[in-house]
């Protein structure tokens, strides 16, 4: 915020030698607007005599009938609330300057905002509104600037469609949000431009604003494959989620069945759903297809979303599929067996060792309720310096939730550790460490593990630490 009040001051002094708006300013940028504001008062307030020329500029503030554009645009941000005023019965006539009307309508003095208010709505068209919508939502976080954004609202409804297209893609996403929300208040857009809308932008609020709009306006008229294709080939899972979920009102189960295995749960979910309201159930299709061990094809989300509506009994078929060749597939059905509370340290142990990083996070999740039954010297070993690092990591996160001696030995094992990520993980371990039952006390040990990490610790947390493991204060 500084450097922007900085920006807004040197505009101001430039405004005030005569440069034009465009040379003073990025006037294409809201935020450069509300830094002149700023600035002016920053100048004039704190340093009027370091500014070529300000004195004698902010004097002639005070008639504002004698000023040109550049100047007049100082007297509208001027900490004078009358000469603010005054300027804004000149501004109507400076279309450039309407960006200073737009912040003095949430202007502190009622007169001001007042005028400002009145000003607005006399000029605020269809192409003035576009072109300020950025600025007007910007301001319009601000206390008393509530009419600036209901007036934009009231000119954008009875707005043509095609004239709001410059809103619908503009890179700021609260532009987009307050757009596409008038246009779906308004029905401004057809289902498929809507179904687009929700497949195709980032934002997570215009995609549900726009996926929902459209799946409400397809129940309405029937199923329509331009609103369908869009939603279902979506990269946003929620938006996949709608049209999956628009499959049930289209009547379409047999479709539905094809996102019984998507990467996302939420769509499986609303795959489940939709099959199951036309009396099938899933769950013989998961099984058919984890069934198929050897299929190089098999899709990932099949091992997990057996998981979710399966039993315990179906662990065997997700054991299976611990040795397919898709690292995916692996990690999922991992993922599957920790889901059915069906945990085999023996068997889950080799996996420790995976080439797939997400095969080890997985198995290491299911490990970690059994950390302290695990061999500490395996796990020790797999921190070395040659093994890949998603193995150090998994050994650490193991060796780590025994806790007691270990977990100190490990955190001081790798303070030196070249990998810096590691290595910070090691210090908050070590910073967090408490001497538990199962500490030796007195143990020489751990007097020369807490020597080794007192860079890391107070005196007084030393001391603390030292006294818990019965090493004395």
């Amino acid at each position: 915020m500084r450097e922007d009040i900085a920006g807004g001051e040197a505009a101001a002094v430039r405004l005030a030698k005569g440069a034009g708006l465009g040379d003073a300013l990025a006037v294409a940028d809201p935020r450069a607007w509300l830094a002149l504001d700023a600035g002016v008062r920053e100048v004039d307030r704190y340093r009027p005599g370091h500014r070529p020329r300000w004195e004698h500029i902010t004097s002639l503030c005070a008639d504002p009938a004698s000023l040109d554009e550049p100047r007049l645009a100082i007297a509208l941000c001027h900490r004078d609330g009358r000469i603010r005023e005054r300027a804004l019965r000149r501004a109507a006539a400076y279309p450039a300057l309407l960006p200073l009307v737009v912040i003095r309508a949430a202007d502190w003095a009622e007169p001001v905002r007042e005028h400002a208010r009145g000003l607005l709505r006399e000029v605020l068209g269809v192409d003035t509104a576009v072109a300020l919508a950025p600025l007007i939502l910007l301001v319009g976080r601000r206390d008393r600037a509530d009419a600036a954004v209901r007036l934009l609202a009231e000119v954008l409804r009875t707005a043509p469609r095609e004239r709001l297209s410059p809103l619908f893609g503009h890179p700021d996403r609260s532009v987009r949000r307050f757009a596409y929300r008038v246009a779906v208040e308004e029905g401004l857009l057809s289902p498929a431009r809507l179904a687009s809308a929700a497949a195709r932008d980032e934002d997570a609020v215009v995609q549900g604003l726009c996926g929902e709009a459209a799946l409400g306006a397809l129940a309405e008229e029937g199923a329509d494959e331009d609103v369908l294709a869009p939603l279902l080939g979506a990269r946003s899972p929620r938006v996949r989620a709608i049209g999956v979920t628009a499959l049930r009102r289209a009547g379409q189960p047999g479709r539905a069945e094809g996102f019984l295995a998507d990467r996302s749960a939420l769509v499986r979910a609303c795959a489940r759903y939709v099959v199951r309201q036309y009396g099938t159930d899933p769950l013989p299709w998961y099984r058919r297809r984890c069934a198929e061990a050897d299929d190089p094809e098999l899709p990932p989300g099949a091992a997990i979303g057996l998981a979710e509506c399966g039993e315990r009994a179906d662990a065997g078929l997700l054991w299976a599929l611990l040795a397919h060749p898709s690292p995916r597939v692996r990690a999922r059905a991992v993922a599957g067996l920790r889901a059915l509370d069906v945990t085999d340290v023996p068997r889950l142990l080799p996996l420790l060792d995976d080439p797939a990083p997400g095969v080890v996070r997985e198995a290491t999740a299911a490990l970690l309720p059994s950390a302290r039954s695990l061999d500490a010297g395996r796990l020790t070993a797999n921190l070395a310096a040659d093994r890949p690092r998603h193995v150090r990591v998994a050994a650490f996160r193991l060796l780590d939730a025994r806790g007691g001696l270990v977990r100190l030995r490990t955190a001081v094992a790798l303070l030196e550790d070249p990998d810096d990520r590691l290595r910070s993980r090691a210090e908050q371990s070590l910073q967090g460490w408490h001497a538990t039952a199962d500490v030796p006390r007195g143990a020489a040990e751990v007097a020369e593990l807490l020597h080794r990490s007192r860079r890391l610790l107070s005196d007084h947390v030393l001391r603390r630490r030292a006294w818990e493991a019965g090493l004395g204060g």
